[in-house]
């Protein structure tokens, strides 16, 4: 029996209609590609290692020989180091072209676009990597991504139109709640929840949210889906019988302690999911337990610090190249994270390959002077928003009390000071000292690893 079949055999009437009809006209009126995409990949799903290599040399030949034709900044590359890309005839030549970085893309960001049109939409991200980066996006891209989603929710027993809160901070989904929005939402039966404050009052709103709403699957930051099970667990409150199937997190690193407290509060598990906004979503957990990559669509390296590749079961720097960018390509792209791959068959059966751990994605919780708790990426974003800025870091050193650490450009300014400032109280209080320190280099905390957010206040 198909995993459709079975997923239509327990979800509802209203699911299946949301599914088969609502979703994809919506799709469809936004001239994506996302159920074809699907259909694909719920196919190709299936298919063996070397099949799967077969598809990707394919559609990487695809990409490539689009770029040089359609792309400026690839055009030229391609030229100069006499490379042609009808002729690659394995993964590893991709070895043979440079990498693409974030400094990269903000220096040749209108050459990087396709002469053929793809409706490229602006995107900025900055994130837990401390460097905020603006490019764009295009149908394909997004139809393939949430297509990848869409299949990966699939896997649970689940399905778009099943009762779903979303625990998230990013102001993109946040302030395209207009009516359309809000319509298409209610019709597929999704809710946003902003998780910037975690006070106690709010995870007491959010626990009467999730009783009352009764959702299938939740959707998340691990902090925010963990500080909800534990104010749970505090208060003794019984969340197991609301009816939650499966709780998907993203975006930051999952903590072991974290899956076991989400896991006992909704007594469902916890399935992990790895991408970014920048580099698509790349990975996603199974209910065999693997975090399989959306080999169809993504290619994944993993290099050392020289830029080298690391073998199978070395941990490493995760390089993507996202196949289905012709509109803005990501060929090589430097991530930033960490990450080791593991050569081992999931007994799913699934033929896709699997991430064996991400490494390094990881933001703090800072504290207003009121004592709201709330998430670090309320104060990232403030920074994200403004291109001049390099690399950052923010130090709650008190309640009363925060310092930023910036690299940045010639371009800063004294009105870009000023914003930092206004949108930091408006989060921490309008009493709180922000103080702003311009520098050369941040360093590193004494483990060596980065923190781009930290709480001295918690």
């Amino acid at each position: 029996m198909s995993e459709l079949l079975k997923i239509r055999q327990h979800s509802g009437v209203y699911t299946s209609i949301a599914a088969s009809v609502l979703f994809p006209l919506h799709e469809k009126l936004k001239k994506h590609i996302t159920v074809n995409a699907l259909k694909k990949l719920e196919r190709s799903q299936w298919q063996s290692s070397a099949e799967l290599k077969q598809l990707q040399l394919q559609r990487l030949r695809d990409l490539l020989v689009h770029a040089y034709k359609y792309v400026p900044y690839y055009k030229n590359l391609f030229t100069q180091l006499s490379f042609d890309p009808q002729k690659i005839n394995s993964l590893e030549e991709l070895a043979k072209l440079p990498f693409l970085t974030k400094a990269i893309i903000r220096e040749n960001s209108e050459l990087l676009k396709s002469a053929i049109p793809d409706n490229l939409a602006k995107f900025n991200t900055g994130g837990s990597s401390g460097q905020p980066l603006v490019f764009y996006i295009g149908n394909e891209r997004v139809s393939h991504d949430v297509a990848a989603k869409w299949r990966a929710t699939r896997w649970w027993g689940v399905d778009i139109g099943d009762p779903e809160l979303v625990v998230w901070g990013s102001p993109i989904e946040l302030g395209a709640q207009d009516k359309v929005r809000l319509i298409r939402d209610k019709l597929l039966r999704t809710k946003l929840l902003p998780a910037f404050d975690m006070s106690d009052e709010k995870l007491q709103e959010f626990v009467d949210e999730i009783i009352r709403y009764q959702p299938k699957m939740l959707f998340g930051y691990p902090s925010a889906l963990g500080r909800i099970a534990k104010f749970s667990d505090d208060h003794s409150i019984d969340m197991k019988h609301v009816g939650v199937k499966v709780v998907f997190v993203t975006s930051e690193y999952l903590y072991p302690e974290q899956r076991e407290l989400i896991e006992n509060c909704f007594a469902c598990k916890v399935a992990n999911g790895y991408g970014g906004r920048d580099a698509g979503f790349i990975a996603h957990e199974c209910p065999s337990g693997n975090m399989h990559i959306t080999a169809e669509d993504i290619i994944v390296e993993i290099i050392d610090a020289q830029d080298q590749p690391v073998k199978s079961g070395e941990s490493g720097e995760i390089v993507v190249t996202h196949l289905a960018t012709r509109g803005y390509p990501f060929i090589r792209y430097h991530t930033g994270d960490i990450g080791i791959l593991d050569d081992k068959q999931c007994v799913c059966g699934r033929g896709l390959p699997i991430l064996k751990e991400i490494q390094g994605r990881t933001t703090d919780f800072v504290v207003s002077q009121s004592g709201s708790v709330m998430h670090g990426l309320a104060l990232i974003y403030v920074l994200r928003e403004i291109t001049s800025i390099r690399e950052f870091k923010i130090v709650q050193e008190t309640k009363d009390i925060t310092r930023v650490l910036l690299i940045v450009d010639n371009d800063f300014t004294d009105s870009n000071k000023s914003d930092i400032t206004q949108g930091f109280k408006a989060r921490l209080g309008e009493k709180v000292e922000i103080i702003i320190e311009c520098v050369d280099k941040i360093p590193a905390e004494k483990s060596g690893k980065f923190r781009y957010v930290v709480s001295h206040a918690i």
